[in-house]
């Protein structure tokens, strides 16, 4: 029962932040109209209810009297009802300070007459002649009132949503939600993850054996990685693991307009986690709130520095047996403020990767549970193909598989379908109607047979899977190029083969046409780019040594000021002079490469032309024709 009781408590508060409906006032006004009107409608069906009678003077009812055409007679006041003998109804008016009988005796009408016509006598009943009489007044009385109270209902409303603007706006996931419970189960791949946040499951669990032996479950739990690897689902995971509620709410929920908000929305969401625990609170894109404060970043919002001042307070402030643990998602831990990771908050700090071979395959299964496959799909395939996807391009890949097949009418979800979302995913949709011209077709397919022809002939550059010249996205065509197996880290040989084979395509268009088009210059940024990287970051040039002279976002690193000369002009010439050199070097080569091979390129730009795409198989039947080796699995002694 008490269970039920907090959970209700905790409902209670999340209803209070309901906002009143846009328009509220105008529906309020609009109903009161309704009313009014039909308050109206019935006021005058009951004061026309003797409508259908005819009015006649009092001389001539007389004259029907004494003529015997009348039955009878009903008085209502100074109204005479009379009843004729062919069951018509007509009404006269009496004299106002005599009876009807000295009435009728003024008009003449013998006694005789008079007793031969039956006469009612009617007085008019309280609750009917006082509504009649105070109708007129009290109607519209009771329609601005009606009026007044709607429109206190609406200004009530919005001073409760502005009493409740400091009240968390966490989403709740209580215990028994079972449509809305995940397990690790759910979650595949990140193994050490999961090993990881098994003691925070244990804990909440059974929190005895860690207390009598003396130990101190983290508070905090920060879960690092890039976007798509899953750190939502397994915050969802733990909680749904341990049987405890779960907060969920982001980093930029906290931060308002107003100063103080944040804070009183922290406050609130750890109130209400303390009243149902054992829960976890999770805060996703912390770093919206947990910037590093003092640097003049971010524009030094006092509103943001005093919500992540709350949340520092808040969980210095459990109790050693306090059952809430707050856990966090972020994919920018290099810019938190040092105070957030200390011992006592966000100590625990698990890095979750993008998924291996295996991983991607476990994931694959998983998103496919409810999909119907035909007989060709192997998924181990698809996992192979997907190196670098995360968790959410392969729930994608799935997903825009099925909507492929779904176009073409088909029930099943085939290989091809699979192998055509990579391709979606990866560089978008098929521009079928961005139609080159026959030129602009030759260059095309010149230029990415450059790239491809490249990458096969140099030991270190990943194989070729497809060459494209159908535009997909930004791209007039493509050249997918992927590894035989998932590796960690790259070695410098492996960049300069990369870099070469980025200039792939500009060689060829100047060699081949004797000119250059605009198609090479995302080429030239990337290549240019790594080649910066490989100077300033990695320490792969001899000349300038062993030196890091940019951050991991290529400037000085976070926190001691963003300044871009952080080192002497001299300095800065020598680099540009080592990328200068590194991208001729990577030129020669790959000119030298082209030269060596032009009746190769000639050959795949051909076919290019003629189908324009050529899988793996046929590619790898073309260079082996012009007696050049596809590549196997390379020798990891000779990759690191």
């Amino acid at each position: 029962m008490a269970g039920n009781n907090q959970k209700q408590k905790v409902e209670g508060q999340k209803k209070g932040n309901k906002k009143p409906s846009k328009f509220g006032l105008i529906n309020s006004i609009s109903i009161a109209i309704l009313i009014l009107f039909l308050i109206t409608s019935f006021y005058s069906i009951i004061a026309d209810q003797n409508t259908n009678t005819k009015n006649i003077a009092l001389s001539d009812l007389v004259h029907d009297i004494g003529m015997g055409k009348v039955t009878e007679v009903t008085v209502k006041g100074d109204d005479l009802i009379a009843l004729y003998s062919d069951k018509t109804l007509k009404t006269a008016k009496k004299e106002v300070d005599s009876s009807v009988t000295e009435t009728f005796t003024r008009y003449g009408l013998t006694p005789e007459k008079l007793n031969a016509v039956k006469i009612n006598i009617e007085g008019p009943s309280g609750f009917s002649f006082w509504l009649i009489q105070v109708a007129p007044f009290i109607v519209p009385i009771l329609f601005l009132a009606l009026l007044v109270w709607f429109m206190t209902r609406q200004v009530k409303g919005a001073g409760m949503q502005a009493f409740s603007f400091g009240q968390s706006k966490a989403r709740i996931t209580m215990p028994d939600d079972t449509k809305e419970k995940v397990t690790f189960k759910d979650v595949a791949g990140a193994k050490e993850a999961k090993q990881e946040l098994a003691e925070i499951v244990d804990f909440l669990k059974n929190p005895k054996k860690f207390l009598e032996i003396g130990a101190v479950i983290p508070k905090g739990i920060l879960l690092m990685g890039a976007p798509g690897t899953g750190k939502t689902m397994l915050a969802r995971a733990v909680a749904g693991e341990s049987n405890v509620a779960f907060f969920a709410i982001s980093g930029s929920e906290f931060v308002e307009m107003f100063v103080g908000v944040g804070a009183s929305r922290v406050r609130d969401l750890f109130k209400m986690a303390k009243q149902v625990a054992p829960a976890i609170i999770f805060v996703d894109e912390i770093d919206a709130v947990g910037r590093v404060r003092g640097t003049g970043v971010g524009g030094g919002n006092d509103e943001r520095e005093q919500t992540l001042n709350q949340i520092l307070v808040e969980m210095d402030g459990f109790e050693p047996n306090e059952k809430v643990i707050v856990m966090a998602a972020t994919n920018r831990p290099d810019v938190l403020d040092p105070a957030l990771l200390r011992p006592g908050r966000f100590d625990r700090r698990v890095t979750i990767d993008l998924p291996d071979r295996n991983d991607r395959e476990e994931i694959l299964k998983i998103h496919s549970t409810k999909k119907p496959f035909a007989e060709d799909v192997v998924l181990r395939v698809i996992a192979e193909r997907t190196p670098g996807f995360s968790g959410a391009d392969l729930y994608s890949l799935m997903n825009e598989g099925a909507i492929l097949a779904a176009r073409e009418n088909r029930t099943k979800i085939a290989q091809y379908d699979l192998v055509r979302a990579i391709e979606k995913v990866m560089l978008g949709p098929e521009r079928k109607s961005h139609l080159l011209s026959k030129k602009e077709k030759e260059i095309t397919a010149y230029h990415e047979a450059g790239h491809a022809l490249i990458s096969s002939v140099l030991p270190f550059a990943d194989p070729v899977h497809k060459i494209s010249i159908i535009s997909r996205g930004r791209a007039a065509g493509y050249t997918l190029h992927l590894p035989l197996e998932d590796r960690k880290m790259q070695s410098k040989k492996e960049f300069l083969d990369d870099i070469a084979v980025s200039l792939g395509g500009y060689v060829v268009e100047k060699m081949m046409f004797n000119d250059v088009t605009t198609g090479p210059s995302n080429d030239l940024q990337v290549s240019t780019s790594l080649a910066r990287d490989m100077v300033t970051k990695y320490g792969m040039s001899e000349k300038i040594g062993v030196l890091a002279l940019e951050g991991s976002g290529g400037r000085a690193m976070f926190g001691k000021g963003v300044d871009e000369n952080v080192f002497s002009e001299k300095l800065a010439s020598d680099v540009d002079a080592e990328v200068a050199r590194i991208m001729d070097e990577a030129y020669k080569k790959a000119e030298d490469i082209v030269t060596t091979h032009k009746s190769a390129l000639d050959a795949i730009a051909k076919r290019l032309i003629e189908v324009e795409n050529i899988e793996r198989e046929e590619y790898e039947s073309i260079i082996i024709a012009h007696g050049i080796q596809p590549k196997k699995k390379l020798d990891i002694e000779h990759s690191v």
